[in-house]
Order: C-alpha cells, then structure tokens, then sequence
C-alpha cells in the first residue's frame, strides 16, 4: 500500500532535520553487532555444520541434501533454465563491462628518473584471490555476479569465487551461475549475510579462505565485514542502495519521478531523493509517481514507498542550485542522476559522488546493467574518499626504486641529516662514508 510522498524544503529544516536526510539506514549497526559476532564466532569454530544451520535458521533453505559448492552438473542445469533474451542481454553486459574495465588499467611497471641517476615508480600485480558477494534476499542479481567478477578477471586475479545465498530449495540462481560462466568462474559458494562473510574470511572445510571479499549486501553483511576486517580485505563499503535524482527546469519533473523509482524500489532500507529548485518539477513528479506506482509490483511498489514516504526519501525543494548542490556534496550519494538539457553545467560542482549519470538518456538503469563502469559504488557517505569497484581493487601496487652511483652521494647526504635528527643511528650509518668504503672494498 503506497503512502504520501514526503516533500521538504531545505530552507525550512533545522540542521538536526537537515542532518537527518543524510542518514543511512546502515549507519548505526549496534542493534545487530551482538548477532553478527555470534555468527561470525560459530563460523569460524564450526565451519560447515554452521553454514548449513544458518541457511536453514536465517535462510530459511534446505541445503542438508547438497554441497556447499555448485557442482558441475548446476552449472549445466542452470545455463538451459536462463532464457535466450535474458543471456544475450548478460552477454552484452558482459561486453561492455570487460571493455571499460580493459580500458581502465594501468601500464605493468612504471620507473622515471626522480633525480639525476635516482630512479623510482610501482609494479602492478594482481592481488592473489577474491571472493564476490552477490546478495539474492530481495531478489536475484546476476549483474553483481558480472560486476565484481570480471574486473577480477581482467585484472589478473588467479583464484576468484562467487558465494551467495540459496534459495528456499537450496538452489542456487540460474543467472547468476551463468554469470559465473561468462566470468570464467568455476567455484561458487551456497551461503549468504554474515555467514558468508565469515566463511571467506577464516575458510571452512569447504569454502576456501580468500584475501579479499568485494560486492554489495545488507546491514548483516556489512556488520560481518567490520568484525572480519583484521583478517580479510573488505574492499568498497557498499550497503543499500541510494540515488539522488538532480532536476533542473529544462527538463520534465514526469522524468524525474520515473528515475528516482530506480533505486527506491530495491528495499525498505534503500534511500532515494529527488533534489530541485524548481517547485513545477517537483509537484510535477510527486504526481507522477503514483501512476507509475500502478504498473510495478506489490513488492516493489510496497519497498519504494517506504523509501519515499519515510526519513531517508523523497521530495527535496532547494532555494537555488547552490543550495542543491550543496545538499548533495554533503550528502556524497551512491547514484547521482543529473537530468537536465545540459548536464555538464553542474559537473564541475559535484565534489562527491559513486557515480554520476548525466543527461536524460542515461537512467540510473542503464549504469547498473550495460554501460561498463562498476556498479558497486561506496554507499553511506564512503564517496567522499572511496571509489567504485574498478580493476584497481584487484591489483597491488609494489614500489620501485634503483639509484646508481652518480645519483647516490647528493640523496645520501640529505638521508643522512634527516636519520640523525630522527634519532636513528643504524639509518645515518648506512648512508655514511662507511658505506663508500664497503662498495669500495
């Protein structure tokens, strides 16, 4: 049952209010904590006798009667059960997100001269295993399973898993083991939330222990992440989904209520916002809405309502675009959607952002799906110092330096005043003309 829009405007909010709609709904994860570590703990003294409790207590999946790891007789089972539409559109994804991340990849080994004959730069390695979150609570996302793991893939990374919670049955989405497939993926793990998490962290007796664990999930999954940070890399913090929808007057406030849908609709916990200076678009757009409301689901319109009616959704009237702008810097969202005649008129503006999408023919929808850069963006405020996923959280940088003869005396005498300052005598004495005497001898 859909509810009233709330519709605010930002010169008549307090700064507590103000404060207010930059919350995420993950912000304070306290009330879980406690849960989590239980299932983190049992993990990781348990290993797969606590995987199979928790699909069955958490999950609600019966999994007793299969192996934790997709066998190679799913993978052929749930190739046929994709439709033809459904694995041309994958494929095209595919394409289009192994070219962009192809693109985004830097040269293997740099090393310029600093200084006369002192030479530095980086080697770029892949990092040595990683393993890609793809949730399924709220429905199934094979576009995850392309996005973490093909960036792995082009980057390098040797040893790269899939693991994702089964469904009631205890299967595992068709799609997304086709996904898998496309990657060139062979291992894919039944298990989700915070088990999940665990189980890649401290491994199990049959989940192997990964270096890295990348990809988007619930309050759980990033309440696991915290707690396992010490032993595994959890990569870009990306939790609910969040956009914000900026309109100008030159564009059509029915098209702004269409695309702030996009990102409402993937949960309770999502937030999204339609931020403009024009009060036409805005009263145009929450008019809208409802009658679009019409042609969704009971469960898609019953999340984006929730999102839109409740504190971290819907309607923002700024005073002018430097009002809005500075809402949404402040802000720092997921998704940020520009739709105007000229869209590049505010990018210089935009300080923080996972993404941003400009112009009308660029929804939030095609960014998730087809156009090639990551979808899994920093969430919760992380875009003012994270990035999206790219290739680059597949790879290690090692730094490179080599100073020849010529270049040593005038770098080692500058060292060597600094050592001493420092306190450090080993340091100033490997720079010393003791060292020439050895070199020499």
């Amino acid at each position: 049952m859909s509810r009233p829009i709330k519709f605010r405007e930002l010169a008549k909010l307090s700064s507590a209010e103000r404060q207010r709609l930059l919350t995420r709904t993950e912000a304070d994860l306290s009330h879980i904590m406690p849960k989590v570590q239980h299932i983190v703990e049992d993990v990781r003294t348990q290993g797969d006798k606590a995987l199979r409790r928790f699909a069955r207590e958490l999950d609600r999946a019966r999994i007793d009667d299969k192996a934790l790891a997709a066998t190679e007789a799913e993978f052929e089972t749930g190739e046929k059960l994709v439709p033809v539409e459904l694995r041309e559109a994958m494929e095209f994804a595919a394409n289009s997100i192994t070219h962009f991340h192809t693109d985004q990849m830097p040269e293997e080994m740099w090393l310029h001269e600093i200084r006369p004959g002192a030479f530095a730069g980086d080697r770029i390695r892949p990092i040595p295993s990683v393993a890609c979150y793809v949730p399924r609570g709220k429905g199934a996302f094979p576009s995850v399973a392309l996005m973490t793991t093909l960036p792995a893939k082009v980057a390098g990374v040797k040893d790269i898993a899939i693991i994702t919670p089964p469904g009631t049955d205890g299967t595992i989405d068709a799609a997304t083991l086709y996904a898998a497939r496309l990657a060139g993926v062979h291992t894919v793990y039944r298990a989700g939330g915070a088990q999940a998490i665990a189980a890649v962290a401290y491994g199990t007796e049959t989940v192997r222990k990964f270096c890295k664990v990348i990809g988007p999930g619930s309050p759980w999954v990033a309440a696991a992440k915290r707690l396992v940070a010490h032993v595994i890399d959890t990569g870009t913090p990306a939790g609910p989904s969040e956009l914000i929808v900026l309109a100008d007057e030159s564009t059509d406030g029915r098209l702004a209520g269409l695309d702030l849908l996009i990102e409402s609709e993937h949960g309770s916990d999502s937030s999204a916002y339609l931020v403009t200076w024009s009060r036409e678009i805005a009263e145009t757009a929450a008019r809208a809405i409802p009658e679009y409301w019409k042609s969704m689901s009971e469960q898609r319109v019953a999340f984006s309502s929730d999102v839109l009616s409740g504190p971290v959704g819907g309607i923002i009237l700024a005073r002018d675009k430097e009002e809005a702008i500075a809402f949404i810097n402040d802000y720092a969202p997921e998704h940020l959607q520009i739709l105007s005649k000229e869209p590049f008129q505010y990018l210089g503006a935009i300080e923080h952002a996972g993404e941003i999408l400009l112009g009308e023919h660029t929804p939030a929808t095609l960014g998730n799906f087809v156009i090639g850069p990551n979808h899994v963006l920093p969430t919760s405020g992380w875009a003012r110092t994270a990035s999206p996923v790219s290739v680059h959280d597949f790879l290690k940088r090692t730094s490179l330096a080599y100073v020849t003869s010529a270049g040593y005396p005038q770098l080692a005498r500058h060292a060597r005043t600094l050592a001493r300052y420092e306190g450090f005598d080993a340091h100033a004495n490997a720079v010393s003309p003791l060292r020439d005497r050895l070199i020499k001898d």
